[in-house]
């Protein structure tokens, strides 16, 4: 199992006062009554992912008494986008938001170049996109201690206040007009990146003030997503070297 899970009403409603970070809940479909109405309203309050699923979902996990509702947890606390804005690396601030990855082992590898560079942190998004699961963290190797990851519901919405803030916002698309050496990475920026074979989303790159795209030589015209970013994240550095 990728993610330790909390079952039950009372667990997972405790769970859910005590502030501890969880990536979603499924519910039972038909599972009212009781304590469920506070629970969902708990979760609601917190703005936690809520998935209707049938019983027999919940059955299919192999948990004894879960009562209608699973609590996926995350393997680490997350963090608000104004923690990552708020953090002095020592560095020019450099921010990375992921549209759309799903792999864990790719979201690992991305925060552990992260931390290598000195980036400031990692935006995902709550839907469509894989969470902070025990696998990302075992591929990140302890860097999930190191950087902080901010989950929000509207990834554009997450831009625009970058931009505000003075970043500039540089996406990596196979249809980038420019070289990604032909940017200049020094002051405040927010690096995209897309999901393999799908890239960027067009809201994603419609909000981007630079479109960049890595020279590629050979038949396959793309590069796995970690591997992508790390390239991207590298030349920030070498850059403000």
């Amino acid at each position: 199992m990728e993610e330790d899970i909390v079952a039950g009403r009372h667990p997972v409603l405790e769970a859910l006062k005590s502030g501890r970070s969880i990536n979603k809940l499924l519910v039972a479909e038909g599972a009212e009554g009781g304590s469920m109405g506070e629970l969902l309203a708990k979760a609601r309050e917190r703005r936690i992912v809520v998935q209707r699923v049938p019983r027999s979902k919940l059955d299919s996990l192999a948990v004894k008494g879960h009562q209608g509702v699973v609590a996926y947890m995350a393997a680490h606390a997350y963090a608000e986008l104004e923690d990552l804005t708020n953090r002095q690396t020592g560095q020019d601030p450099l921010i990375v938001l992921l549209d759309e990855i799903n792999d864990p082992h790719n979201l690992g590898a991305i925060i552990r170049s992260c931390e290598a560079a000195g980036a400031q942190g990692v935006v995902i998004s709550k839907r469509r996109a894989v969470a902070l699961t025990s696998v990302v963290a075992k591929a990140a190797a302890g860097a999930v201690e190191y950087v902080p990851v901010a989950r929000v519901s509207n990834l554009v919405q997450a831009m625009a206040k970058l931009k505000d803030q003075g970043y500039w916002i540089v996406g990596l698309d196979v249809e980038g007009k420019q070289n990604y050496t032909e940017v200049d990475y020094h002051g405040p920026v927010a690096m995209v990146i897309g999901a393999e074979g799908k890239g960027l989303s067009r809201l994603v790159k419609e909000n981007c003030d630079y479109l960049v795209q890595l020279p590629m030589k050979g038949e396959v015209q793309s590069l796995n997503a970690s591997v992508a970013a790390g390239v991207l994240l590298y030349e920030a550095v070498r850059q403000r070297q």
